[in-house]
């Protein structure tokens, strides 16, 4: 029988160099009509070949190598299924054959995945437990095209990559292999050659669903059929919390720091925790969504979850999948929308990563000046590789698939918009056209927006873009990128500028706090007090505030409501909402403590208010991309820091009046022009005692009188608090 192998096709698969491992391995067809079955088992003492009941030995297998290849012939030209025998020192076993299973995969999913189209990739590449016949296991299936060999190794091969050779699908670059036995909880790496046979660092799956808790890397085989999902009734009417005529009030969390377990080591809360403690506290706030800083698998703490490795992979530190199901499920249960960061801008070097996987230059450019990122040290995704788009595509449609979430806050948009970002003369390459704009990337930026809301349509896209590439979030067919929402990143800059300059100083900036409302309306505009903001030596908002403890407070609480009654969706970081004072540290909790202090909780209770605020004013929300909306009535009260604007609902015909006062000196008898004859309540007043103010106001109400100011034929007459903010709301007659 030995004479069916040449001794160098039995010396390739010893040395698991064969490039077609499944037509040597499993069963197959002798020239005399007979049926033979190979096997490579490396570390045994014998093989024998037994039906597939069990009971009967169907032959013995010869020995082709001592390594561990046996060959057998079925008797009587027969070609019944089987199972096979295995002898070691450590007993008996009977196993499946994956060599005697064909290919699993579909393949018109094969060649979308080619075209970089297939937006359920994830169904097909990574690791899938499924049934063939009565058989239960698991296929892997990997892409590396470059690859000479790749194999599957694991805690169920004693981690050698001669055991489970893959099946290449030509012309595709797709690995596959069908192993049987292989349950949930399965740890897993790629064991990949390269072209030249040079054996890689393992490789952690592109697609893997679960992976071990960092600093270990393996990948895990997960089961996302099993969770039972109880979120219909919010699937069903989401879309009143996603659209620009929303209320959207954001809470950004990164969920390892929020509140951690001091007393049992400094722990991370799980995210039932989470579930149990972080959603009512977000309810009480008055919150409509919960944004998580990036979830997706990642091996460095310091990154925060921006050098994500399993962009498939909810983060085990926190717990399993089925774990995080049950968060985002508790969250739609308490009707809070969920947001995730999404980093499809760059990836890291680490080994067990995406970087030159397969030996090449993959998902990456094969030139730094296009695939490697300056400021990160990262790798950039190629683009322009249908097969890397569609990769990134299929992930965004992944996590609204099969985790239920909301909505996608995209990373660093500007640096994939320009082929120039960070880059000096010389360290870039133009475009086709001599242009700067990484076209590519606007293109993969485009297509995956069309298809999130193709399939989701009531969901949220959200770009982060620091600069001014005019449409990002107008849609397609008028020439924009097509997300739905954009961060301020320029009235935060210029805002954080101002409110942190002394109010002597603050005449010299006045146009800081205006020069917002010359495009407020360009874009459907998120305002973000982000986590950006409280790290690397910033320090924390409070502490940007000038002045002495009085009024860095009163400074911040100020602030707070010009931001929330400003046109845009609003978004703030945790422990901001209650003036925390050091700056955010990763790896402790927020400093609840110093809701101990009347200062803290008293900003606390105003953020707690101003969504209610909020929530209750279609005036603050509902026409927030609309001119129509808003108003000013004193934009140029330099000398005395002040800003009056009106608010207005086009749908309720509510109005609101809002004065902020941005320095320490009351302004009474300050005269405001209004258009409408009634009275006007002051709803919110900044500098209330229940906030820690001096509780200067005006009693609760004021009444217009037939006093023509600031081009209107009516005006009331306040007292505005020193570096307060006052709202009046129009109550008519």
């Amino acid at each position: 029988m030995a004479g069916l192998l040449s001794e160098e096709c039995i010396q390739r698969i010893i040395d698991s160099e064969h490039d077609d491992i499944f037509s040597v391995l499993g069963m197959h067809k002798n020239d005399d009509g007979s049926y033979c079955v190979r096997a490579f088992v490396p570390g045994i003492q014998n093989i024998e070949l037994w039906t597939y009941d069990g009971l009967e030995l169907l032959a013995p297998m010869e020995c082709l190598h001592s390594d561990g290849l046996y060959e057998g012939i079925l008797p009587g030209k027969r070609s019944d299924p089987y199972l096979l025998k295995i002898y070691g020192n450590w007993g008996e076993q009977l196993i499946e054959d994956c060599y005697r299973f064909g290919s699993l995969l579909n393949p018109d999913d094969v060649f979308l995945w080619a075209q970089g189209n297939n937006e359920q990739a994830y169904e097909m590449l990574g690791a899938h437990l499924m049934s063939v016949g009565d058989v239960d296991g698991c296929r892997f299936a990997v892409w590396a095209p470059n690859a000479s060999r790749v194999s599957v190794v694991a805690d169920f091969n004693l981690w050698d990559g001669r055991r489970h050779v893959m099946r290449k699908l030509i012309p595709s670059g797709i690995w596959e292999i069908f192993i049987p036995g292989v349950t949930a909880g399965d740890k897993y790496k790629f064991e990949i050659k390269d072209c030249d046979g040079n054996l890689l660092p393992h490789k952690a799956d592109p697609f893997g669903f679960a992976a071990e808790l960092p600093p270990q890397q393996a990948s895990v085989v997960a089961d996302h059929r099993a969770y039972q999902w109880h979120d219909q009734d919010w699937a069903d009417k989401r879309g009143w919390r996603t659209k620009n005529d929303s209320a959207i009030s954001v809470y950004e969390v990164h969920l390892g720091s929020w509140k951690r377990v001091p007393e049992e080591g400094n722990r991370y809360l799980s995210y039932r925790e989470l579930a149990e403690q972080l959603i009512p506290y977000v309810k009480e706030m008055g919150f409509t969504h919960v944004q998580l800083m990036p979830v997706s698998e990642y091996p460095f703490d310091g990154s925060w979850g921006y050098q994500p490795v399993g962009l498939f992979a909810a983060t085990s530190r926190y717990g399993s999948i089925d774990d995080f199901k049950y968060f985002v499920d508790q969250c739609h249960q308490h009707e809070l929308a969920v947001l995730i960061d999404w980093v499809p801008g760059h990836f890291p070097t680490d080994a067990h990563g995406l970087g030159r996987f397969d030996g090449t230059p993959l998902y990456e450019h094969a030139d730094d000046r296009q695939g490697f990122h300056p400021d990160w040290n990262t790798y950039i995704y190629n683009y322009g590789r249908s097969e890397v788009s569609g990769f990134l595509m299929s992930n965004a449609l992944f996590w609204l698939d099969k985790f239920h979430i909301d909505g996608l806050r995209v990373d660093a948009v500007a640096s994939m918009l320009y082929l120039d970002y960070s880059r000096e003369d010389g360290e870039w390459i133009a475009n086709r056209y001599g242009g700067r704009e990484n076209l590519e990337a606007i293109d993969f930026l485009k297509n995956t927006n069309e298809r999130v809301y193709r399939n989701f349509p009531d969901t949220m896209m959200v770009a982060e873009e620091s600069t001014a590439w005019p449409g990002v979030s107008k849609p397609l067919y008028s020439g924009g990128l097509g997300f739905g929402f954009k961060w301020n990143m320029g009235w935060m800059n210029d805002s954080l500028e101002y409110v942190s300059k002394e109010p002597v100083h603050r005449k010299y900036h006045h146009h800081n706090m205006t020069f917002s409302l010359l495009y407020a309306f360009s874009e459907n505009f998120i305002l973000p007090l982000s986590h950006d903001e409280v790290v690397h030596g910033k320090g924390s908002i409070l502490d940007r505030m000038p002045g002495d403890a009085w009024q860095k407070f009163a400074n911040l609480r100020s602030y707070y409501a010009f931001m929330w009654t400003h046109p845009g969706k609003k978004l703030m970081f945790m422990g901001c909402e209650f003036g925390q004072g050091p700056e955010w540290d990763h790896d402790n909790s927020l400093c609840w403590h110093q809701l101990e202090h009347s200062e803290h909780s008293g900003v606390q209770r105003l953020v707690k208010d101003l969504n209610t605020l909020y929530l209750n004013s279609p005036a603050l929300y509902d026409n927030d991309s609309d001119p129509d909306g808003f108003e000013w009535v004193e934009a140029d009260d330099r000398h005395n820091s002040v800003f009056v604007f009106l608010r207005k609902s086009i749908s309720s015909n509510g109005q609101l009046v809002v004065i902020s006062n941005m320095t320490p000196v009351p302004r009474e008898d300050y005269r405001v022009g209004v258009n409408l004859a009634g009275r006007y309540r002051e709803i919110i007043n900044t500098d209330a005692d229940i906030y820690g103010g001096s509780n200067m106001g005006n009693a609760g109400v004021v009444e217009s009188i037939e006093q023509s100011w600031q081009g209107r034929e009516r005006s009331i007459v306040i007292t505005v608090p020193p570096l307060a903010t006052v709202i009046f709301e129009f109550e008519g007659d």
